[in-house]
């Protein structure tokens, strides 16, 4: 089943919500914002993205700036700063099977469906 994990006060996250929407198929929605990933989920889906976990992390982000920026983190560091501060986390991800996209843009979400 694909799964997206949505941020809804996201523009891009909402669009690829829609995206989903439109294809017909089915689909889970987890707002990781609430439902936060475990670390083990975390290095699942980084693993599934092909990443390294620093690709995942939004750098932006007031929380990151403030407490990381900077700072020589191992993957597990960075990993574990994304479970305790999910704002983190870049958005939408979505899942099928066991490949996934972050949906920057959204259009590659199509990529996996």
């Amino acid at each position: 089943m694909i799964t997206i994990y949505h941020n809804n006060r996201c523009s891009k996250s909402r669009q690829g919500l829609q995206l989903l929407e439109a294809s017909g198929k089915e689909f889970r929605i987890i707002k990781y914002l609430e439902d936060i990933p475990s670390k083990a989920e975390l290095a699942n889906i980084i693993a599934y993205l092909g990443i390294k976990p620093i690709h995942l992390v939004r750098k932006n982000e007031a929380i990151w700036k403030d407490n990381f920026k900077g700072i020589d983190l191992t993957d597990d560091d960075i990993i574990t700063a994304m479970t305790a501060h999910p704002k983190l986390i870049e958005r939408p991800i979505v899942i099928n099977d066991k490949k996934a996209v972050i949906g920057r843009p959204p259009e590659q979400i199509l990529d996996i469906i």
